[in-house]
């Protein structure tokens, strides 16, 4: 029997020699690594940058992002070590360090999107609320709660019940340190970690599970008995959101499967493959997805990358009346802040119309304009008119 102290190392015996392959592999890990980075942090910094995509899915997207940095950063650095190296060995405690890294990395990705799904539910099945259920202490509770609640459970899980174990060995069959893979060369006994492990998925993953299927199941009612308007908005916010929920579950699905079953007759290649997929794909295909699929995302990104105006200044537009109609009237951009309490704007009067065409033209003015800040006047169901800050973004 080998005590924990005794291994100071661990050997990855995955790797196999590539020959002159192995700067071909290089070269394409370190593009994947640097368009990763890259496209991430684009859309970090045009979300940060624009007061318009201020709203609970452009946040909830800029944590996702940051995730994926986070991700990208505890495999990448350390795969283009490894191709490089003659020798495949990490030490025990960088090892766990990345356990704890990758894992939280899957945790927090799972907990971002089933929260996501819940800001999807909100807009679509209840949008005149939305702003009032989905507030800005209620955004930062959520978004806390993605980043501390994975970190501390893996921390628990790594530092506490998996460094302390008595090991008999030190190879893990993978191209990265696994926490299930370091669990099977333990000595000791493993069933609190066991125990653990299938509380967690029983309890926080189910949870979230349930989560994200009653979301859906609700947006899906709403798409089936509402407008032919009202399915292809709630088609467009949710496809993104769906295909990267897929593909993570599928990645997440292959790693779990590889980690608890002995696949050794598949080829090794593909074994690899299966393994790195989720930390791979997901970090590049998200904003890729977000930044082509969603509108204003996208004309603020081509904006920023290729010249013209700038959308970090919106125009306020608002309905007002006037002797008895309604009119869609722009403001000057100085205003878009706070219209009420100032000097009287000088105004563009678009038309006068009745309240239905004012809100549809407004509707059209949003679609081709990002960037603004809009008044609306919705009647109250009573039929008084009560005013509404904002729509949620679909």
């Amino acid at each position: 029997m080998v005590n924990a102290t005794q291994v100071s190392f661990f050997t990855l015996s995955a790797y196999f020699d590539t020959g002159i392959f192995k700067y071909l592999y290089l070269i394409i890990v370190i593009c994947l690594y640097i368009v990763i980075i890259c496209t991430n942090l684009l859309l970090i910094v045009v979300i940060c940058m624009n007061r318009s995509l201020h709203e609970p899915m452009y946040l909830f997207l800029c944590s996702l992002f940051v995730n994926e940095l986070y991700g990208s950063t505890g495999l990448f650095p350390f795969l283009l070590v490894q191709i490089l190296s003659d020798i495949h060995t990490v030490s025990a405690p960088f090892c766990f360090l990345q356990i704890f890294c990758l894992f939280s990395y899957g945790g927090r990705e799972f907990w971002t999107l089933a929260i996501m799904s819940y800001d999807r539910y909100l807009a679509i099945c209840y949008p005149l609320q939305y702003y009032t259920r989905m507030t800005s202490k209620k955004i930062a509770i959520l978004i806390a709660l993605t980043w501390l609640f994975p970190s501390l459970t893996n921390a628990l899980v790594v530092f506490g019940l998996t460094a302390p174990l008595q090991l008999c060995g030190n190879i893990i069959n993978k191209v990265y340190c696994d926490n299930y893979s370091v669990v099977k060369l333990a000595c000791s006994d493993t069933r609190v970690n066991n125990i653990f492990g299938l509380v967690d998925i029983f309890t926080v993953n189910c949870s979230l599970i349930i989560l994200i299927l009653f979301s859906y199941m609700r947006i899906l009612k709403v798409c089936l008995s509402g407008s032919k308007q009202t399915r292809q908005k709630a088609l467009s916010t949710c496809t993104p959101h769906l295909f990267s929920l897929l593909n993570f579950s599928c990645g997440a699905f292959f790693e779990i499967v590889q980690s608890r079953f002995n696949m050794n007759y598949l080829p090794n290649m593909l074994r690899i493959f299966l393994s790195l997929y989720w930390l791979t794909c997901q970090p590049l295909i998200n904003p890729l997805l977000y930044g082509l699929k969603l509108s204003k995302i996208r004309i603020i990104c081509r904006l920023l990358l290729f010249g013209g105006k700038s959308a970090s200044s919106p125009a306020y537009y608002s309905i007002e009346e006037d002797a008895g109609n309604n009119r869609l009237v722009k403001h000057p951009e100085e205003l878009a802040a706070d219209n009420k309490g100032l000097q009287p704007p000088q105004e563009e009067q678009i038309g006068n119309m009745d309240a239905d065409d004012a809100r549809r033209l407004l509707i059209r003015v949003m679609d081709r304009e990002p960037g603004l800040i809009f008044d609306v006047l919705q009647p109250a169901a009573q039929g008084a008119e009560a005013p509404l800050q904002g729509v949620p973004d679909l």
